[in-house]
């Protein structure tokens, strides 16, 4: 299944974690309940804590994640966390055909 991933490193300002999860979540959730396209949405926090955090996003294929960006719920996410956020690198991917589920 070929398809197109997303990976977004959060480096974070001192002490917002734990709300920046919480509001990443609820997006998370949304996108994968609400939007077609949208296979996967991973929250990833590295084992040795700290003001990061990254996620893992697929969906089938670019026009999908672009309407993602669209949505109500990650316009939301998007207002409510700018200011928890210090720095932001998203990288685009192609899924291999080759890859398993």
């Amino acid at each position: 299944m070929a398809g197109f991933a997303i990976v977004v490193e959060f480096r974070l300002k001192p002490g917002a974690s734990e709300r920046f999860v919480e509001l990443v979540s609820v997006n998370a959730a949304a996108s994968v309940r609400d939007e077609p396209g949208c296979r996967r949405f991973d929250i990833l926090l590295p084992e040795e804590g700290g003001e990061r955090v990254d996620l893992y996003e697929i969906y089938d294929d670019a026009e999908a994640f672009a309407a993602h960006l669209e949505t109500a719920h990650f316009q939301r996410f998007k207002a409510a966390s700018a200011e928890l956020i210090e720095q932001q690198t998203v990288t685009r991917h192609r899924v291999s055909e080759n890859a398993k589920d």
